[in-house]
């Protein structure tokens, strides 16, 4: 480390804590190959318009050799930086929320902090699958908020074809690739407000990676209905610590898992003059990239204003989940 990456690094440990932290800016990737249902339906044996009415899906991408979790965490994470008018230097922490990284050594982060070119930066992976992006922003919060850091990275970037078969009609035609990122920093109020978060571990089998196979099983049936039911206190208490009723958001971002799950959810937010997000259609269930790649999309739609309360909503595996509120960069 050179004497002038020390001095930053002593300086951001050593400021004051900040009011707030916000994001800054946004980014996203996804994989240019696109799968439609015609091609997804041929490999799980069952019909396109089956894949439609289940899941809602009309379709997906699938990431080449070349693209990565690191790549697409890479790319997506330069257009947040530049979004937001920073330096890859001025990085403090780097958090990359995955579950499907191809090894478990060396973490994802380290290598997109490199391929950033950010100097001295901590970089460190969070596996929450599909909540993964949701823990990680609370955790920037509260690292910015604690003036532990000022400028905190953090990216959902996922290949889940790596570890769904193709053929199993149950995630082959859900699932897919694709990247996001979000620069969190300081605020004179806050723009990302407290998380409620919590896991229910006695069904951790409904979604897990069989140790005969290596591919993904899940249960999605029980999934659905421990989502649409589980998930409305979740839903509320966000709100609350938040200082909001739902009437007064202005979007919704729950996990694209698939359209019946985020229209029930939406029917339990009661939130009727809010936009609510459905990159699940053209995007599949990215897990924990799925987030944020959604409310990029409608960040960039023009519906929602520049600090419109918006609520997130992450949840699977585990079975974790989590929700917090954010302002609109």
């Amino acid at each position: 480390m050179t004497e002038s990456e020390h001095r930053r690094t002593a300086v951001s440990a050593s400021g004051s804590p900040s009011a707030g932290a916000r994001i800054a800016g946004l980014g996203a990737y996804r994989p240019q190959t696109v799968v439609n249902n015609e091609q997804a339906a041929a490999d799980a044996g069952v019909g396109p318009e089956w894949i439609a009415r289940r899941v809602g899906i009309q379709e997906r991408r699938h990431a080449t050799e070349l693209e990565t979790v690191v790549y697409m965490a890479v790319e997506a994470a330069r257009e947040a930086l530049a979004a937001a008018g920073t330096d890859p230097h001025d990085v403090d922490v780097v958090i990359v929320a995955t579950c499907s990284l191809p090894t478990a050594m060396p973490n994802g982060a380290a290598q997109v902090a490199a391929g950033l070119g950010c100097r001295a930066a901590a970089g460190f992976d969070l596996n929450a699958a599909c909540a993964g992006f949701n823990h990680a922003l609370a955790v920037a919060d509260s690292l910015v908020r604690s003036a532990a850091a000022r400028n905190v990275l953090v990216v959902g970037a996922e290949r889940m074809t790596d570890w769904v078969s193709a053929h199993d009609r149950d995630t082959g035609p859900i699932f897919a690739d694709g990247a996001a990122a979000a620069l969190v920093v300081p605020a004179t109020r806050p723009g990302i407000f407290p998380v409620a978060w919590g896991t229910d571990g006695t069904r951790a089998d409904l979604i897990r990676i069989g140790t005969d196979t290596g591919r993904m099983k899940m249960a999605g049936r029980e999934v659905f209905a421990w989502a649409v039911t589980a998930l409305t206190p979740v839903i509320r208490a966000a709100c609350t610590r938040a200082g909001l009723e739902p009437s007064e958001l202005k979007g919704f971002v729950p996990h694209q898992a698939n359209l019946r799950i985020i229209k029930a959810l939406d029917a339990a937010v009661g939130a009727a003059g809010s936009v609510t997000a459905t990159d699940v259609t053209h995007a599949g269930n990215t897990c924990g990239a799925s987030v944020p790649l959604a409310l990029y999309a409608l960040h960039h739609s023009g519906r929602l204003a520049a600090g419109d309360p918006v609520l997130l909503l992450g949840f699977g595996a585990g079975l974790s989940y989590a929700a917090q509120v954010v302002l609109s960069p």
